[in-house]
């Protein structure tokens, strides 16, 4: 793997990345603060599961030629 250099990414104007992971980060507890171990594992397969079709969806939506789909560049 090879390290991504940061200074290719441009900052999107007016978003707070601490603010917008310590938000995330206090709402995933909230989810599953009351949560056993086993529910806490089943919920991480679901949203990995979750997350693996919207990225096969994007990809086939990009081979198509979908020109809605937003693809990322560094700069």
């Amino acid at each position: 793997m090879t390290q991504l250099d940061m200074s290719k990414f441009k900052p999107i104007p007016g978003f707070d990345s601490l603010k917008w992971k310590q938000e995330r980060q206090a709402k995933i507890y909230e989810e599953t603060k009351n949560m056993t171990p086993e529910q806490r594992r089943e919920r991480l397969r679901q949203v990995v599961e979750r997350d693996e079709q919207r990225r096969a969806e994007r990809e086939r939506r990009i081979a198509a030629g979908d020109p809605t789909v937003p693809v990322f560049t560094m700069q």
